[in-house]
């Protein structure tokens, strides 16, 4: 059998939760798959998405919820955040499996080892190539704080 694309899994997974009547999810994943399709169409897009660039716009979509449940929480709209809340978790799901925090300063390590950086003027670079390696399964906020750290230790 062959592999589904992550558009055709989307597509297939909206039509169930049509089927299934459930909303949160139906409404979720329409709002990816134009998200999907107006990335595609834009000015100087090269046709379809492939999976890696689905990835990272699904995982846009997710902190863009987060950090929208965090502003209604904040404004005790608990409702509305707990609505924003489902559709990340929705999203989610489309990602791959974050680093846990041991798997994420192995990494982190090894770039600083191999790339020879030592203090803190390194960061961007270091950033970049554990982001690179991390292949969207850690998020920019969490990498920079694991790099400043060890970058941090190696200061001293």
């Amino acid at each position: 059998m062959i592999p589904m694309s992550l558009t055709e899994n989307l597509q297939a997974d909206l039509t169930a939760a049509m089927k299934a009547g459930d909303e949160v999810k139906k409404l979720t994943l329409r709002a990816v798959l134009t998200a999907i399709r107006t990335a595609e169409v834009a000015e100087g897009a090269s046709g379809p998405l492939d999976d890696a660039a689905i990835q990272k716009l699904i995982a846009t979509e997710v902190k863009q919820r987060t950090e929208a449940a965090e502003i209604f929480t904040d404004a005790g709209e608990s409702e509305r955040a707990a609505a924003e809340m489902a559709e990340r978790d929705v999203l989610a799901g489309y990602l791959p499996e974050p680093l846990s925090a041991d798997e994420l300063e192995q990494l982190v390590a090894a770039v600083i080892t191999e790339g020879g950086f030592s203090s803190r003027k390194d960061m961007g670079t270091a950033i970049k190539q554990v982001m690179a390696r991390a292949e969207g399964r850690a998020d920019g906020r969490t990498v920079s704080a694991a790099v400043g750290a060890a970058l941090g230790r190696s200061d001293s």
